[in-house]
């Protein structure tokens, strides 16, 4: 789709909100509650995460920004003309034009994201800067089986898969593993893609990276109870929770907790769920690789190394895949949530 007025309205999917339910219900229903980090992302949680990646604290934006910056040339330049662009967990899209530049005549831009809203506003966004991209949004959740438009599958056409913002990290290192198949499945042989990762361990920066002095990160995370109440009619009392940043060294990540402030009883669907006062509810994993270790985990998912981009500090680093031969015989995976449960 060539230009903003060729882009549909968004709609209701009754989908979504039946997923969004089933993960809700059973999610609370755990010994350790948790709701899918994917969850958070509805158009007011959206808005918060692009505030927080302004902020002092929140390293990670910025350092891919930069990096992005000095290098998308060096990291574009294998993948060739006339590309299909898959961009997933899209959000606002702000790195995205950084690399359709640094492309040379890229075909298509495919945006994915859960929120609609923001995925339909950053695609008109782009549609009018880029206005001889065909940009085709795409309404889905990367941890499920995907497929590209059929007039976007030509084969010979290269295809680059774009993965910023070390979202990887809510992923367990098994569900990386699965989604990294999970791409390759859905962009198929020769595919190349760039990926973000934080890499730092340093408590003392992913603390206030992910708790805030300003307190956006609170918001943020408590949001994900107002869009409970307001989308499946539950009755939590947001000031009965807070928000919590505790580091795991021993499994090399940060976790985002809701804390019950004290016990309380909530509604929804028709059920109850109790909590007792320092209970939480588990919303988010951000994991930190090294460049050797998150190499070798895309090697088990069948993709290989051919760079890496990093700052002086090596706080972050962007990863430049190609899919290997091999990869062409995975199966199809399939995730149960961003948060896997296997890592919690």
């Amino acid at each position: 789709m060539n230009a903003p007025h060729a882009l549909p309205p968004p709609g209701t999917v009754t989908a979504a909100t039946a997923a969004f339910a089933a993960n809700v219900l059973e999610g609370l229903a755990q010994p350790q509650k948790r709701i899918s980090s994917a969850w958070l992302y509805d158009r007011r949680g959206s808005e918060l995460f692009e505030e927080i990646t302004h902020l002092p604290e929140y390293y990670p934006t910025r350092t891919e920004i930069s990096l992005l910056e000095a290098h998308v040339d060096d990291m574009a330049r294998p993948v060739g003309p006339g590309a299909v662009v898959v961009e997933i967990g899209s959000g606002s899209s702000r790195k995205t034009p950084l690399l359709l530049r640094a492309l040379a005549a890229p075909h298509a831009y495919v945006p994915l994201d859960l929120a609609e809203e923001f995925l339909w506003e950053s695609a008109r966004t782009l549609a009018r800067e880029f206005s001889g991209l065909r940009i085709a949004p795409l309404l889905a959740d990367f941890t499920q089986p995907f497929a590209l438009p059929d007039d976007l599958q030509a084969p010979e056409r290269p295809r680059l898969g774009f993965f910023p913002g070390s979202t990887i990290g809510n992923l367990s290192p098994a569900g990386a593993i699965a989604f990294l198949r999970l791409m390759a499945g859905a962009l198929g042989a020769d595919a190349l893609m760039l990926i973000g990762t934080d890499c730092t361990r340093d408590p003392a920066a992913l603390l206030p990276a992910y708790d805030d002095t300003r307190g956006v990160t609170a918001a943020f995370n408590l949001n994900l109870l107002a869009r409970i109440n307001r989308e499946l009619g539950a009755d939590f009392a947001l000031a009965g929770f807070r928000h919590e940043a505790r580091y795991r060294a021993d499994l090399g990540r940060i976790e985002m907790h809701l804390v019950s402030r004290r016990p309380q009883r909530v509604r929804l669907c028709g059920r109850h769920f109790d909590f007792a006062a320092g209970e939480t509810i588990h919303t988010e994993n951000s994991y930190k690789y090294s460049r050797d270790d998150f190499c070798a985990l895309a090697h088990a998912a069948g993709w290989l190394a051919e760079g890496s981009w990093s700052d002086r500090q090596q706080r972050f680093c962007i990863h430049r895949l190609r899919l290997s031969p091999r990869a062409r015989s995975y199966p199809r995976a399939s995730l149960r949530s961003p948060m896997h449960p296997a890592g919690a």
